[in-house]
Parts: structure tokens; C-alpha cells; sequence
């Protein structure tokens, strides 16, 4: 009996290719891409201040990008984790969950927190997907 060995481990970077020693925006190790806590940064900037369906439609673009470097889809997610500094954006965050994730329904949590990592942001989302797991259409 012949022992496989372990899946290995693929970092992903963003556009810079770099990033701390501590974090990447997203790991696969074998079929499973882990993408890390996204918000609605870009180029330095905050995109959506002060709007919760913009912030939340950048964020998934983010997540949606890391997904493609590690040769997944937005498709693949089965689950995701939101952060959310005010619950009264809940409807908003829904509307564009419903937008991006239709017929997907992955597994979710939410979770209200007091900040983020900048005091303008008001959502951060990460994600779990299994490599070609998609639903047909």
C-alpha cells in the first residue's frame, strides 16, 4: 500500500504579489481555495464610503477575483463569513447577496462587530470554495 501524498499548498497573491509574511488574500490546497477576509479597499481608497451596497459589491468582486487566481469560480463557494459593523445595512448586504448568489446558497454566517480594520468600512466577507463544484445551470 502506497501512501498520496498531502495536497500541496498554493499561495495566492494579489496584483502586487506581495503581501505580509503573516496573510494571503487566499490559499488552495488541493480543490479548496480558502479566500481571506475581503473589504472595499482598491488602489488605497475605499470604494462605496458611506454605501453598504457598494462597499458589499466590491468586497464579492474581491473575493470573486481570488477565487479566479486560484483557479475557482464565484460558483464554488459553499461557504462565507460576513463581518458587519451596523445591522441596519442588513437589507442592503442582502440585496446584493441575492444579486451575486442566486441559485448558489452557500452556507453563511453573520456576524456583528463593533470596527473593521479602517473606521469607514462596514463590511468584510471571506469565503470557502471547493474547486468545480458549481451548480449546472
Amino acid at each position: 500500500m502506497t501512501q498520496s501524498e498531502p495536497p500541496r499548498r498554493l499561495i495566492i497573491l494579489d496584483d502586487s504579489g506581495n503581501a505580509p509574511a503573516n496573510y494571503s488574500p487566499a490559499v488552495r490546497v488541493g480543490n479548496q481555495v480558502f479566500v481571506a477576509g475581503m473589504i472595499s479597499m482598491r488602489d488605497g481608497e475605499i470604494v462605496g464610503l458611506g454605501d453598504i451596497v457598494a462597499q458589499t459589491r466590491q468586497v464579492l468582486d474581491h473575493v470573486e477575483t481570488a477565487l479566479q487566481r486560484a483557479g475557482s469560480a464565484f460558483g464554488d463557494i459553499v461557504r462565507y463569513r460576513i463581518y458587519l459593523t451596523d445591522m441596519s445595512d442588513l437589507a442592503g448586504v442582502r440585496s446584493v447577496l441575492n444579486e451575486r448568489f442566486g441559485s448558489i446558497r452557500p452556507a453563511g454566517t453573520l456576524v456583528a462587530v463593533s470596527c473593521l480594520v479602517h473606521p469607514d468600512l462596514k463590511i468584510e466577507i471571506d469565503a470557502d470554495a471547493i474547486v468545480g463544484s458549481a451548480l449546472e445551470s
